[in-house]
């Protein structure tokens, strides 16, 4: 039983599948950058001086001091 091709020679095959299978190829390269950016992109964001946005608030903030009730809209009489 012989060895498959990418095993033996793996740049010679890489070669091979950019010509022939473009599509496979370059589809399988630009997915595996994802987790590879996903651990070097922040690091380099925050060198250049991007910094993280406060977080959202998830409550609504509840003002201080008596509750002042409108005047001047209620339903005629």
């Amino acid at each position: 039983m012989s060895t498959p091709r990418f095993f033996s020679t793996p740049f010679r095959y890489l070669h091979w599948a950019s010509i022939e299978k473009p599509a496979i190829f370059y589809s399988i390269l630009v997915g595996s950058l994802g987790p590879v950016m996903l651990v070097a992109v922040p690091p380099i964001r925050h060198r250049l001086g991007d910094v993280d946005p406060e977080p959202i608030p998830m409550t609504y903030p509840i003002p201080s001091g008596p509750r002042r009730i409108p005047v001047g809209y209620d339903d005629p009489e």
